[in-house]
């Protein structure tokens, strides 16, 4: 069989996870841990391997990266990392995505794949970029429980909820705030494309309207979340793995504890997604 075909049929242990690292990168094997928790195979690798080709990203089902600060988050917030990446398996991405194989970017992640053109995804990989996640309007680093709401209508099976379904999940960064190049006009495309996954939300479940706390960072119209055009690479600042375990949730001691927290959802989705793929 190919390098990195995909088996039709697959089993959930058949699944191979790639959690790339490089330094400043902290919640790799948090990550792995989510995934193996739910049967599949999990490698954290570093990523000066996967430049060599030791392994090849293509012989892997999903790709995430992790949050933390990758390479100390200077220049931008993941910028470093997505350029390296763009310049030396740039090809090897995009053939990653056109297979239709699901990528994940957690926080650092997600600014890694906004820094990498491919989220939004306008204009595709090594392409300027057409979003930022800019410096908190706080103006310092957050680190909070907050409410998302599901927007994603259809496109996107890595979210793990339904439309209008309320999750909870923790945020930590200092660069956060999502912004957009021709705000209305590409505001417009990912409303079209289904684009959106989540939004800070209120408690009740009502769009946080750029009210601070609910919306940590002040992202513009609330965004938290969202997935190329094609729907199998999706980003997002909050951190699933840190509410992966019910224990992993503030206040268990006082709800009662639970196997599991939201952010099993995420994870539990984008397995299910590659056992549907063909």
């Amino acid at each position: 069989m190919e390098e990195g075909a995909w088996v039709k049929g697959m089993k959930r242990n058949e699944i191979k996870v790639c959690v790339p690292r490089v330094g400043g990168t902290n919640c790799d094997f948090e990550t792995q841990l989510a995934f193996k928790e739910l049967g599949a195979r999990a490698d954290v690798v570093h990523m000066n391997r996967l430049l060599r080709g030791d392994p090849s990203i293509s012989s892997y089902d999903v790709l995430v990266f992790p949050g933390g600060f990758a390479h100390g988050d200077y220049v931008r917030a993941g910028a470093i990392w997505a350029k390296e990446m763009v310049a030396r398996i740039g090809g090897e991405l995009e053939r990653f995505v056109d297979e239709g194989k699901p990528i994940l970017g957690i926080c650092n992640g997600f600014q890694v794949l906004v820094e990498s053109g491919l989220l939004p995804g306008f204009g595709g990989i090594g392409q300027p970029a057409e979003a930022s996640l800019a410096t908190n309007d706080s103006a310092r680093f957050e680190c909070r429980w907050v409410y998302l709401r599901c927007e994603n209508r259809g496109k996107c099976p890595l979210v793990g909820a339904s439309p209008g379904q309320v999750l909870r999940m923790p945020v930590a960064h200092g660069e956060g705030k999502f912004i957009l190049d021709k705000a209305r006009e590409s505001l417009d495309k990912l409303i079209e494309n289904d684009q959106i996954a989540f939004t800070y939300a209120k408690p009740s479940g009502e769009r946080a309207g750029g009210a601070y706390p609910f919306n940590p960072n002040g992202s513009f119209e609330d965004i938290a979340g969202i997935c190329n055009p094609q729907g199998n690479v999706m980003g997002t600042m909050p951190h699933p793995e840190r509410c992966f375990y019910g224990w992993q949730l503030p206040d268990w001691q006082k709800k009662g504890l639970q196997p599991y927290g939201d952010g099993k959802l995420l994870f539990e989705s984008i397995l299910k997604f590659v056992e549907k793929r063909f």
